[in-house]
Parts: structure tokens; sequence; C-alpha cells
């Protein structure tokens, strides 16, 4: 089987309507219904709502948690309220790999670290399907697109079986989509982050 695969030159936001336009080319297999999806301002969300508007596919859409860099969320709740209105999820949930010293643990830092080897957009995917399946808003073993990104906008998009914490080891990647080559270190990258 052959597949086609996407990479840009860097991540960011220039990628987002390309990275947008790669996933409606995927839904025309008309085998997965839900998108989970990274935003932190609501400029992705609000694009994706309008792209994927005549699509039957529902998004849920992961945010930041609150409390994260600031004592607001930049997610605007109006937003929130319309994407919830237009029948998608919305959820403020925990963010595994970034919560300090998880438990007492380093566990969730060297997983995140290690999924950035293939871009930070790659981690995020795996902690949005996470944290939707541990609310309850997929499925485990459904199959669902993963949107996520280098900073603002998205860059990368993979087709993905989901799995709760409870059962990591059953999260799958099943498609890679698109991802940016990413020239940067691990070390640069988070330092871009904070």
């Amino acid at each position: 089987m052959e597949g086609k695969i996407v990479y840009f030159e860097e991540g960011g936001a220039q990628n987002t309507q390309a990275t947008l336009d790669l996933v409606r080319e995927r839904l025309d297999r008309k085998d997965i219904k839900k998108i989970v999806l990274a935003s932190t301002t609501g400029d992705t969300a609000r694009r994706a709502m309008e792209i994927f508007r005549d699509q039957d596919v529902k998004l849920i859409v992961v945010p930041h948690q609150f409390d994260f860099h600031r004592d607001s969320n930049a997610f605007p709740e109006e937003l929130a309220e319309e994407l919830r209105r237009s029948g998608h999820q919305v959820h403020f949930g925990t963010m595994l790999f970034h919560t300090d010293e998880f438990y007492g643990s380093r566990n969730a830092t060297m997983m995140a670290n290690l999924l950035r080897c293939f871009c930070q957009g790659f981690k995020v995917c795996f902690e949005i399907v996470f944290m939707a399946a541990d609310a309850g808003l997929v499925a485990g073993g459904e199959k669902v697109i993963a949107i996520a990104g280098t900073g603002r906008g998205c860059d990368t998009s993979l087709v993905m079986q989901a799995a709760s914490t409870q059962h990591p080891r059953r999260l799958k990647v099943h498609e890679i989509l698109c991802k940016p080559l990413n020239p940067i270190s691990i070390d640069e990258l988070q330092e871009r982050m904070t």
C-alpha cells in the first residue's frame, strides 16, 4: 500500500491551510467521523469549523487547560459556545505531558520529549487524543484524525486509533498525513514554547 505524507520545511502557522486541506482530502474516504484538534487561541478551531462545515464530521477542540501559562485562558468562551451550538465539543482537560512532576514522576516529560523527536505537533496529537478519550468524547479503538502544531496554527496531522490513559498501549498511529521536518532541537523548541 502506498500513501501520501507531506513534509513542511518548517513548523508553524504558515502550514495551517495546507494541513486542513490535507485533512479534508483524507475525509473523502468517509471512514472517520471525528477530528481531535488542538487550538490555543481559537484561530485554528474557527478555520476548521468553516472548512469542515459541509463534512459529516464532529470537531473535538482541545485548548490549553486553565492556569497553563496565564491567569485566564486564551481560548474565547464565545467561540466555545459557538462550537457547542454547532454540534462540536470543546474540552479544557488536563494536559498530560505538561503537569510538573506528574504524581512525583518525570515519565510524562520523558514521553513528551521522545514524541517531540518527531515534531511538537506529534506530541500534541498524542496528548489531545488521550485527553479526548479520557473525557469520553472519543471511544477507545475509534479511528480519528488528530491535528496539532508548533506554537500557533497547525502543521501536523495523524490518523490515530484512540485510547485512554488507562490503556496507552492501545493508542496507534495509522497514518501520518503531514508534519514539519522539525529542523530545531527539542531544547530550542521548549524555549520557544515557554
